[in-house]
């Protein structure tokens, strides 16, 4: 039976169960969500031969495409035969620099139909003109130490936010301005008193030792004719502030104090350009902003305001020239993700007066972010003070012990005066709850929600409440984490980007949100820190003493994530075979019988397992046959068939060794763990038989015990109970709530994933943000909906609707793929199970319904239904 299904469009806030109304859908195949290096049109495209992309929609069922055609300035592709197409990369001539250029695709479809649509990028710098500057460090080391004796003035070594800034003349009509600005640390910009764009913590995290990402911004808007003022604030940000769980001094990792650089580009009406940039000439001093930590926290002194600072008129003779550090533009790159942004708000949901001006405010979810509070008809002087937190003690206070070293930490110094506005710039918190002291009443107050700008492309419902409140969990864990890198915690000294989180944790997000981009750059960042040896790290970015090369499943992730960010984006240029091929050659030398018990680096193990460890060697050894067999796969998509068929006969020996030394009578895994089966199983380092032993005894294991997998097991558990037809267990897993369970942090108050099953352990190691068990988060989409990808299939060409309905009455879910919208609703009653789903344009889709019964269909919606006792 067809007919029109259900659809929905992503939600945009997690814990919403509701959906925006999307556009109509177009009557004939039409192309829709375009991109440019997987972002909206982008100003200032560092790849030379970037990739343009695109989704496709029809309301006509089977309105497939044939072939496309792209533009791109004055240049066609011509028509290009391709069905599976849904993007293509530039052919044509060089671009230049700094040019905005339109782009246009059609698609036609097989009945000779065609759809179009438009879009544009601008490309980046080629050569930089612009210096390094910086306030002077030896004046800010010996500035006079503050009279009032008010400490909060200084803090651990913390230095002043310079504001650095120049004024130009402009005496004929600007009809282009372009501002291209990075910083070693932080900044805000600001344009005759505009900031410029609405990027938080720019320019984002890299090894700046190796990358330093610059942001391009159109402030055309914002010029005058005569005097103009450029003006930047800097801060420490990762270059120099506190970064990492290490104690030491600020600056210990990167640099000693900020550095900013940036080129405004002008075009005028009579065709003339000029270029601003930081060098001699600039001026620079101090304002408001005391200091900005990421982990320490912020504070202003609004006494110090420097009032026009960033205005034509303002006289900054009184200023300091800054200081001219240096003209390297090599490590300058064009961004290649989506900045972080302030992305929501939330009102307090209670506000308790706990002491004498004391005042502890709940926000009702942990997020990352910072407070906006209005203080109004306060004397000067009055400090202010709020503290972050992500759970209360016993008593029913703000819980800070889990933060370790970051004190999470705002402070205001009031100037007095009807209203003052304090919000943060340049620092964030993971949090909940706020506690405010210094005030006697609390006006307006709010948290604002920071996190890297990834579209959500999913939406996940179903009949129990506590199952989505669960889902909504999982992504404010992934928002909250998803931080310029994708971090491990947003409250504690720690907020790196760990590699086994990222990958264990990726299916799930790949789901939740587009985040090819974010992946991109990220990606990068690992590569960056693959050693000369090709060891790869274990966090990325890659820190000073922090972390070693080479612990099996963390620099793995430097092979498993590429690969599922090929299959799910369709972008091969994610698969840097050589990056991954030096990897598994690492391992290799280091351990020529192939089974991997020799260290290359640490070894965390199945981290925060609750049940018995996995042998090390067992979980290292699987992880490394994962790795060859899926680089030897990439090297084929690339092209390299002899590097693909070397890796392969690798992968096959590192197999036959694993099944030597660790599989034995009746497919017993070594450790008899139920990693040790879950790694075996999901691998394919078994043989058939083996197989289904091994699926058993896993069985029996979770039956006996519920979940005992750790950071390295969790993301496999339901997936592969359900592949060995045991969805039942896998459903009493999801919907356990003893601990250890995903339903247990819920039933005790959890609006993210826990860092541990229980949220019991010692408070150094004890986050309420945590998203690596929020892995979970895949089944719900591709096993309780049921929307998921064939083996071989890439950008979900070929689909999968499988749904399992366990003892749910209902559930739906909607998904942007990198092809177009996959949607599927079903209902499960005494009557009978109804199932709609749609198929984007281009893709076909096997659909198993309850009973065994399949269907292959086309593009297009689909409604099937089962009456009891009769089949499909």
């Amino acid at each position: 039976m067809i007919g029109n299904a259900v659809h929905c469009a992503p939600a945009q806030t997690p814990a919403s169960r509701s959906a925006p109304a999307r556009p109509p859908v177009p009557p004939r195949l039409t192309p829709y969500g375009l991109r440019c290096e997987h972002r909206r049109t982008p100003l200032g495209v560092g790849e030379p031969r970037p990739l343009l992309s695109w989704r496709l929609a029809s309301a006509q069922a089977g309105d497939d495409p044939v072939a496309y055609e792209l533009e791109v300035g004055d240049w066609s592709s011509g028509r290009i035969e391709d069905p599976a197409a849904i993007g293509a990369v530039y052919g044509g001539p060089p671009l230049l620099p700094r040019t905005r250029y339109g782009w246009r695709v059609t698609v036609w479809a097989r009945d000779g139909a065609a759809g179009s649509a438009e879009s544009w990028f601008e490309t980046g710098q080629d050569v930089w003109q612009a210096s390094w500057i910086a306030h002077d460090p030896a004046a800010v080391a010996h500035m006079d130490p503050p009279t009032d004796g008010d400490q909060a003035l200084s803090h651990h070594g913390l230095l002043p936010c310079p504001q650095l800034r120049t004024s130009f003349e402009s005496t004929a009509g600007v009809t282009r301005a372009r501002l291209l600005i990075s910083a070693k640390g932080l900044y805000e910009a600001r344009v005759n008193g505009h900031r410029v764009g609405d990027a938080e913590l720019a320019p984002g995290w890299t090894d700046y030792r190796r990358r330093i990402q610059y942001q391009v911004h159109d402030v055309t808007p914002f010029l005058l004719d005569g005097e103009n003022v450029l003006a930047a604030t800097v801060a420490d940000g990762w270059w120099s502030g506190f970064t990492g769980f290490d104690p030491r001094r600020p600056g210990y990792h990167y640099g000693r104090f900020p550095e900013l650089i940036a080129e405004l580009h002008l075009t005028f009406d009579d065709g003339s350009t000029r270029v601003v940039a930081t060098g001699e000439g600039w001026r620079t001093g101090h304002g408001r902003v005391r200091y900005g930590d990421l982990l320490k926290g912020e504070c202003h002194d609004a006494r110090a305001e420097t009032h026009g600072w960033d205005l034509p008129g303002f006289d900054d003779s009184s200023w300091r020239p800054a200081v001219v550090t240096g003209d390297d533009h090599s490590l300058l790159v064009a961004s290649r993700d989506e900045p972080v942004r302030a992305l929501g708000e939330l009102l307090p949901i209670s506000t308790v007066l706990v002491g004498p001006g004391v005042h502890l405010v709940d926000f009702g979810q942990n997020i990352a972010g910072r407070v906006r509070l209005a203080v109004r008809d306060q004397e000067p002087g009055r400090r202010v003070t709020v503290r972050h937190g992500e759970t209360l003690d016993g008593e029913d206070r703000l819980h800070t012990a889990n933060l370790r070293t970051a004190d999470a930490t705002d402070v205001l110094i009031t100037a007095g005066g009807a209203e003052e506005v304090f919000e943060p710039r340049f620092t964030y918190h993971g949090f909940r709850y706020a506690e405010v002291s210094g005030l006697d009443r609390l006006d307006d107050i709010r948290a604002v929600v920071l996190h890297s700008d990834t579209p959500w492309t999913g939406t996940f419902d179903c009949s129990d409440p506590e199952v989505n409140r669960l889902h909504d969990n999982i992504g404010w864990g992934q928002r909250g984490n998803f931080v310029s890198v994708p971090t491990d915690c947003p409250q504690r000294d720690e907020r790196l980007g760990w590699l086994a989180d990222a990958q264990v944790f990726l299916p799930t997000a790949c789901f939740n949100a587009d985040v090819s981009g974010f992946f991109s750059k990220w990606m990068r960042d690992v590569v960056d820190a693959q050693s000369p040896e090709g060891g790869f790290s274990n966090v990325a970015p890659l820190l000073s003493g922090v972390a070693d090369e080479g612990a099996p499943g963390w620099a793995d992730a430097g092979v498993l994530v590429p690969w599922h960010l090929y299959r799910v984006y369709g972008d091969d240029r994610f698969l840097d075979v050589d990056s991954m091929a030096r990897w598994v050659d690492f391992v290799a030398r280091h351990n020529p019988d192939l089974i991997w018990r020799h260290r290359t680096g640490p070894h965390f193990a199945d981290w925060l397992a609750p049940g018995p460890a996995t042998p090390r060697e067992v979980l290292a050894t699987a992880f490394f046959h994962r790795s060859a067999a899926l680089t030897a796969e990439a090297a084929r998509v690339r092209g390299l068939y002899g590097e693909a068929e070397r890796l392969g006969a690798l992968a096959d020996r590192v197999r036959a060794a694993f099944a030597e030394a660790f599989v034995g009578d009746g497919g017993l895994v070594e450790g008899d763990t139920q990693t040790g089966y879950l790694l075996a199983l999901a691998f394919g380092l078994l043989t058939p038989e083996q197989g289904r032993a091994a699926a058993a005894r896993l069985a029996t294991l979770v039956e006996e015990s519920g979940p005992q997998t750790g950071f390295l097991g969790v993301n496999l558990l339901c997936p592969v109970l359900s592949a060995h037809g045991r969805d039942d267990l896998a459903h009493a897993l999801l919907r356990r709530t003893d601990p250890p369970s995903w339903l247990y942090q819920v039933r005790h108050g959890a609006t993210t994933v826990w860092e541990r099953w229980d949220g019991v352990g010692a408070a150094s190691m004890n986050s309420f943000n945590h998203y690596a068990f929020g892995s979970i988060g895949e089944w719900l989409y591709s096993g309780v909906a049921g929307i998921d990808q064939a083996p071989g299939s890439v950008a979900f060409r070929e689909v999968v609707i499988r749904p399992l309905p366990g003892d749910l009455s209902r559930a739906s879910a909607c998904y942007e793929s990198a092809r177009g919208l996959i949607s599927v609703s079903w209902h499960n009653d005494a009557e009978g199970f109804r199932l709609e789903t749609r198929i984007p344009p281009g893709a076909t889709a096997t659909v198993h319904l309850p009973g065994g019964d399949t269907r292959r269909v086309t593009s297009g919606d689909h409604i099937f239904e089962l009456v009891r006792g009769e089949t499909a």
